[in-house]
């Protein structure tokens, strides 16, 4: 994907903004993700989980997770001078998931952050996006201490189609996740751009 740049001495180009969701099970690092590219402070909606909350809240793998999203984060990131990206998080929490549609309006695409400990908690993100045809990458956060698995692995384990890009990040590093960001881009730009061929043939 090339977009022009403005020549110099001439006006400079009003960038093109885009929306991206970062998506995935409870506890997998979303928060953290757009915290560690938003060039703005991130809003955050993180709520203290409360005993009220234990019979519908599966804490199982993050015990030590006391905070949950519970309408969604917001950050911005300027990947260059033409181009800008807005990164919706959604929540996690079961309980909150009739939030995403109103969150999925309008995005161009999807992250969908995965922990291998935890596999299946990724499972309804995964169906989300492809039942509604929004193109998305899985990121794989690489957590101290979990086992590391190729990207590969991942994709079979997750019965992915074979265009859904598989990456591995650490959610806590910009440059990993802008990285993850541009992959989501391009992977975007190519399904408009294959979807728009296959309507003209």
């Amino acid at each position: 994907m090339i977009l022009g740049r403005s020549e110099r001495g001439k006006p400079p180009v009003e960038p093109v903004t885009l929306k991206i969701l970062v998506a995935g099970g409870f506890g997998v690092g979303k928060t953290t993700c757009v915290g560690a590219v938003s060039e703005i402070r991130p809003l955050r909606t993180e709520e203290v989980l409360t005993e009220a909350g234990r019979p519908v809240d599966d804490t199982r793998g993050v015990e030590s997770k006391h905070t949950t999203t519970v309408a969604m984060d917001f950050g911005r990131i300027t990947l260059r001078e033409d181009l800008v990206l807005y990164l919706f998080g959604t929540p996690g929490q079961h309980r909150f998931w009739f939030l995403w549609d109103e969150l999925a309006s309008g995005a161009l695409g999807a992250v969908v952050l995965v922990d291998t400990r935890r596999l299946e908690d990724c499972f309804a993100a995964v169906d989300y996006f492809e039942r509604r045809s929004i193109p998305f990458v899985v990121a794989v956060n690489c957590f101290e201490g979990a086992a590391r698995h190729p990207a590969e692995d991942v994709r079979q384990a997750l019965d992915l189609d074979p265009d859904v890009p598989v990456v591995l990040c650490d959610a806590r590093e910009r440059e990993s996740v802008k990285e993850v960001l541009v992959t989501v881009v391009r992977h975007a730009m190519t399904y408009a751009a294959d979807r728009d061929r296959s309507v003209t043939t």
